[in-house]
């Protein structure tokens, strides 16, 4: 198995809410895919090259969360930059960002729908 994780998603109340955060601490466009059922938008990943992706979604039986799975979102060369654009695009940190030794770090937030979310990065 080349990696445990293949796709993840992040329920959402508010879509377009949700997506404004999570373009403003990353950085990037979130493309807004149709579905029949639900509002759902993919998080950018180049999967051409074994990137790994995942989406925005809002529909029955997508209920955000602060316990259980917690998703690690790409921090890019240092994590400290999308953290520092948490709290004024409406999240609240969690857990600022923590040396994880050998691992590069970490830190946590709760964003806009009420999901506990986290960033890694090497830096």
């Amino acid at each position: 198995m080349k990696s445990a994780i293949n796709w993840f998603e992040i329920p959402v109340i508010d879509f377009d809410r949700a997506k404004k955060f999570y373009e403003t601490i990353l950085g990037v466009a979130i493309m807004e895919m149709p579905h029949p059922t639900l509002k759902y938008g993919m998080v950018p990943a180049d999967m051409q090259n074994g990137g790994i992706g995942g989406g925005l979604v809002q529909g029955e039986g997508f209920e955000p969360s602060t316990k259980g799975t917690i998703v690690y979102l790409n921090g890019g060369d240092d994590l400290s930059l999308p953290l520092s654009r948490v709290e004024s695009a409406g999240g609240t940190i969690l857990l600022p960002k923590t040396n994880i030794g050998g691992n590069g770090f970490m830190a946590q937030f709760m964003d806009t729908e009420g999901n506990r979310i986290a960033l890694h990065s090497i830096n």
